[in-house]
């Protein structure tokens, strides 16, 4: 099951990797993404190019547990807006139920919450279904470490797992870990998860309760290649015109199969491409100050009058038109 999740899943990575003499831009290049996503934290990202980026940041680190590593730098509340709707839970309780209804809609495809209870302990797990490769294991420690935060919201910044559970492999593994993550580490796990005392669930926090998520991009299901497209079109749009050949690559089938999925699904890759520029359009226009010229530039037209072009034979109207016509809607009252 391929899954999707959002860039600011990384966390603060770039200055992990500077902060540790790396290279973020080699760790980049070597995945052949562009750098401009961490400058996109709501963007889509597929679940194996992170743990690509993972597993080359620890090589460029010289670190074989740097999702742990990093993972001590995350906050749940810095996570997309899914992060922040999750912190502002009253209880712990609410926090965890949150969280586990509200992942796979908001922040993470093909992940898994879950929460059980064993006597008087807690634990709480996250499986990841994508099967993704080199880089998973990575993945799964910073997966913790986001656990191990939101728990602390509510139990204190100095609180640590009664356990983490680990699919690191050995005593010398589990013992590293325990003194990344200064808490007992049991290894060969199925699943990873932390342990804690059940009481902790009632725990409040003396914060606001907002319930409301941001709208942010939409996850690609696991079935479409139209989503799959438009999503790695995105990724491509933040240095230039996306290429077929690159996509293709990105999913692991030849240009020609990905036509003919896409022709399968009644539609191309131009058509795809075509739907991702007009949705990018219409928000910049409408969303933001930015000069036209900017805007064309930044969905790769080569000017304006190309973009302008483009642009009314989507909406029926030029870019300019467009803008001061959805500045004029908030003024009007309802009828």
């Amino acid at each position: 099951m391929k899954g999707y999740t959002r860039v600011s899943a990384l966390g603060p990575i770039l200055d992990f990797v500077d902060q540790r003499d790396g290279s973020i831009q080699r760790v980049f290049a070597r995945v052949d993404l562009p750098i401009g996503l961490l400058d996109n934290p709501d963007l889509p990202l597929p679940l194996e190019e992170q743990f690509k980026v993972l597993s080359e940041a620890g090589r460029e680190v010289g670190d074989p547990f740097v999702g742990a590593a990093l993972g001590r730098l995350v906050r749940m509340e810095r996570l997309s807006a899914f992060g922040a709707w999750v912190s502002r839970a009253p209880t712990l309780a609410g926090a965890i139920d949150r969280s586990n209804w509200g992942l796979n809609r908001f922040l993470q495809t093909a992940t898994a919450l879950r929460l059980e209870f064993f006597e008087t302990r807690a634990r709480w797990s996250i499986e990841f279904l994508d099967p993704g490769g080199d880089g998973k294991f990575q993945n799964e420690l910073l997966g913790v470490s986001y656990l191990i935060d939101g728990v602390r919201h509510y139990a204190g910044r100095s609180w640590s797992p009664l356990l983490i559970m680990s699919t690191c492999r050995g005593a010398e593994q589990a013992a590293a870990l325990e003194r990344i993550f200064e808490a007992p580490v049991q290894p060969g796990a199925a699943v990873s998860a932390i342990d804690f005392d059940m009481d902790l669930l009632a725990a409040t926090r003396a914060c606001g309760t907002g319930s409301d998520v941001r709208p942010e991009p939409s996850l690609p299901p696991p079935t479409s290649y139209r989503e799959e497209v438009s999503a790695f079109c995105a990724i491509a749009l933040l240095e230039g015109p996306p290429r077929i050949d690159w996509v293709a690559s990105k999913l692991h089938v030849s240009r020609r199969s990905l036509q003919r999925a896409l022709d399968r699904e009644g539609g191309s890759f131009s058509t795809v491409l075509d739907g991702l520029l007009k949705t990018r359009a219409t928000d910049l226009l409408g969303m933001t100050d930015q000069k036209i010229t900017d805007i064309a530039l930044q969905l790769g037209y080569s000017d304006v009058a190309h973009f302008s072009r483009a642009f009314q034979r989507w909406a029926g109207m030029t870019p300019s038109r467009y803008r001061a016509a959805q500045q004029r809607l908030p003024t009007r009252k309802p009828h």
